[in-house]
């Protein structure tokens, strides 16, 4: 190499770039990690055209011989993009079902014509939400199968009439998914949010927690606040333990969102966001909505920093009472006890 060559203010710029690429590659784990995550996605997006869920997905059909099938295309062929919601109608578990003829027992699905690349597990919190869940389970089926997924979707239910848990549900649900296979993603989704773009896929990033639902339609399809991380998540296993999973303090709703959030700061880690063209979600009306909508916009006051190595995965205590495979999900129903007594003010 020439030193005129060298002294080139262009070249030393260029190799300077050109350093600085190679040093994010081998810090992100090779050329496939760094660009594994980038989508074609057609810009810009047109919210006001929208397609079925179901649109083309009668194009996969099982492969002619499973021992020479392939691994899925990187892209899925069918994806479309926004995705026409509405919840005027309420559908029959009949009629999810006959439009989903690849969902086996368990809520379980792996793509009839090629490998799928990612393991998912969805986890769902809820207690006496059927409505919603068949809104969700309408929906989610088909968005998960567009993404050529192994996804299994199980349903976490709260028993009794006590305060909703639901962090500690999630930590329960990790547990018990974990059990029946290695999931590459812990997918963790409030019952009443359904994804309106196909493009946001369910899958973990491989270094940090991941915020799913950046845009809900309730919340003007923004964030409430720069560190809210409620919603749809997606977490690695890995990721979980880290940070010791969720609390399981937070009775009704309450700042467990901010906690977990704090959690993920403290362990090491920062929150990634699905970005907001992407992440946008419809959430479904319920009684509370108001009081909800106007709760998550005000953090918590945390006392994470002090609690969370013994609040969380480590600590959790609950009872299977029944754990049962569905057609369209997988549903156990957990004992989560109660929250601990408040000192009446007698003794105060």
């Amino acid at each position: 190499m020439s030193l005129s060559r060298v002294e080139n203010p262009c070249f030393l710029l260029f190799l300077v770039i050109f350093q600085a690429i190679f040093i994010l590659i081998l810090y992100r784990g090779g050329a496939s990690s760094v660009f594994r995550g980038f989508l074609d996605v057609p810009q810009p997006l047109d919210y006001s055209k929208t397609e079925d869920v179901y649109t083309n997905l009668s194009l996969f059909i099982h492969a002619p011989n499973k021992e020479t099938m392939p691994y899925c295309t990187p892209q899925s062929p069918i994806f479309v993009g926004p995705l026409t919601i509405t919840f005027n109608t309420l559908p029959s578990e009949r009629t999810i079902i006959s439009k989903n003829p690849y969902v086996q027992l368990g809520g379980r699905y792996s793509p009839p014509h090629c490998l799928a690349r990612y393991r998912t597990a969805i986890i769902v919190p809820h207690r006496n939400r059927e409505k919603q869940l068949r809104h969700l389970l309408y929906y989610l089926h088909p968005f998960l199968q567009r993404q050529q997924l192994h996804y299994r979707i199980y349903l976490i239910h709260q028993a009794g009439n006590g305060p909703f848990n639901q962090a500690k549900l999630l930590n329960i649900g990790v547990r018990e998914a974990m059990k029946d296979d290695d999931w590459d993603c812990l997918l963790l989704h409030n019952v009443n949010l359904v994804p309106e773009n196909d493009y946001n896929l369910y899958v973990c990033d491989e270094y940090y927690p991941k915020h799913m639902s950046s845009a809900i339609d309730k919340l003007q399809y923004s964030l409430p606040y720069w560190s809210f991380f409620g919603g749809v998540s997606a977490l690695t296993p890995n990721h979980y333990m880290k940070m010791n999973g969720f609390p399981n303090t937070y009775w009704d709703r309450g700042g467990e969102h901010d906690d977990i959030a704090e959690r993920v700061s403290i362990s090491g880690m920062k929150i990634v966001r699905t970005p907001l063209h992407l992440g946008r979600y419809k959430m479904m009306d319920h009684e509370q909505i108001s009081d909800y909508a106007e709760n998550i916009k005000r953090p918590a006051v945390l006392h994470t920093r002090t609690t969370w190595k013994d609040d969380g995965m480590n600590s959790l205590e609950f009872k299977v009472l029944a754990k049962k495979q569905y057609p369209l999900y997988t549903n156990i129903t957990v004992d989560i006890g109660d929250p601990p007594m408040l000192p009446s003010l007698s003794k105060i």
